[in-house]
């Protein structure tokens, strides 16, 4: 049985040799874009993804509150985002390290804050679109120090930064967010909690 399969399997590949495979004729191209293979006269609406609320980071590694080129980087990054061209609300979380005191990394959140603010208003943005929020070092995103006590520098570098939140317009979570406390209303009760 064996020697009559490989018999019929030689003499198959032996009339396929010297053949050449017939090329496929091309496709011809539609001149309609029917929708549907079954029923080309079916148009279908091609719905577009849905645009997404954008949350990004402005990073301050090397401390102070001054733009570098990686903070630029980032901005130019936002400016380009479709969040930015729909025209949603923007929120500003200004953030430290744990350096410092309470006091004055809050002032220094609020300032970062306030910079990223000015450069957005400075291209074109609307001011009224856009709100403050000062955190100090109350929401870090890594550690501000080692186990052994010893500072994270990596960490403390992550932490100084400004997060930034751009709603959608005509978004259901945005709806959700404008019913908690606005960014104006977050930032006066950062403000009276400092002064306090």
């Amino acid at each position: 049985m064996k020697r009559w399969l490989a018999t019929a399997a030689a003499l198959a590949l032996a009339g396929c040799e010297g053949r050449e495979a017939p090329a496929p004729e091309p496709s011809p191209v539609p001149t309609t874009t029917s929708a549907s293979i079954i029923r080309p006269d079916v148009e279908v609406e091609r719905i577009a993804p849905a645009l997404e609320p954008l949350e990004a980071s402005v990073t301050f590694a090397e401390g102070g509150d001054t733009l570098s080129d990686d903070a630029l980087a980032d901005l130019e990054a936002i400016m380009d985002s479709p969040q930015m061209e729909a025209g949603g609300d923007i929120v500003l979380r200004g953030h430290t390290d744990s350096l410092g005191d309470d006091e004055a990394n809050l002032r220094v959140s609020r300032r970062r804050a306030e910079l990223v603010r000015d450069w957005l208003v400075e291209r074109g943005v609307d001011p009224q679109r856009i709100g403050v929020v000062a955190l100090g070092e109350q929401r870090p995103i890594a550690p501000n120090a080692h186990l052994d006590g010893s500072p994270d520098e990596a960490g403390r570098a992550a932490n100084r930064r400004v997060d930034v939140s751009i709603a959608v317009p005509g978004d259901a979570a945005g709806a959700a967010e404008e019913a908690t406390p606005t960014p104006a209303a977050d930032t006066a009760a950062a403000e009276d909690a400092a002064a306090s």
